[in-house]
């Protein structure tokens, strides 16, 4: 099987450990001067695919964030945890603020055929929008398998199997490539990037 070239979709949101503030005039939260960090699921994702490059499977982890400048705060993180390049699409102001789903899947469609990957792990949900549907947008575009909610993966000969976590309990699953994955929670514990390694 040729080697994959992995693209990780990395987004930037509000700390899990920050106690979200509504705006005095209820028009969303506060975001200025709060902690951001990468999405908890892009991180266990971003880690998946960093794994898949340590068996020799994967030969390169792109990671990608869409956002405003301060978004390569979150893709130096990305360096710092094993991705290979960094992509930075940015968006900014009112644009950024209407960037659904779906801008962010034609995104990320385009750089797919750009960078010529072969495999997109995203996280399955952003913890401040929870929206669970980029990835599944992302797959239609691009008329390709998916697999969702991922808490194992494997690569068997040309494709992959996937254990999904489903309502009922468990769902094995087999994909051909190229495919999307969405990460679950369980599939696995993210490495932790230190601080020296953000800074270079």
């Amino acid at each position: 099987m040729s080697q994959l070239r992995v693209l990780v979709g990395c987004k930037r949101v509000i700390d899990y450990a920050v106690k979200v503030r509504v705006k005095p005039d209820k028009t969303g939260v506060v975001k200025e001067g709060v902690k951001h960090s990468m999405n908890p699921f892009d991180e266990i994702a971003l880690e998946e695919a960093v794994r898949l490059k340590e068996k020799q499977v994967a030969s390169e982890v792109i990671a990608v964030s869409c956002g405003p400048q301060a978004c390569q705060e979150t893709l130096r993180t990305a360096l710092a945890m094993g991705a290979d390049r960094a992509l930075h699409v940015e968006v900014s102001g009112s644009e950024y603020e209407g960037l659904l789903p779906l801008g962010v899947a034609k995104i990320l469609a385009a750089l797919v055929k750009k960078e010529e990957a072969n495999l997109v792990v995203l996280g399955k949900q952003a913890i401040d929008d929870d929206c669970n549907q980029t990835g599944q947008m992302l797959a239609a575009l691009l008329d390709w398998p998916q697999a969702t909610f991922a808490s194992a993966v494997s690569v068997e000969g040309e494709g992959l199997a996937v254990t999904r976590e489903v309502d009922g309990g468990l769902e094995n699953v087999r994909l051909s490539l190229p495919a999307v994955v969405t990460a679950d929670l369980r599939l696995n514990e993210p490495r932790y990037a230190t601080l020296p390694n953000i800074m270079v």
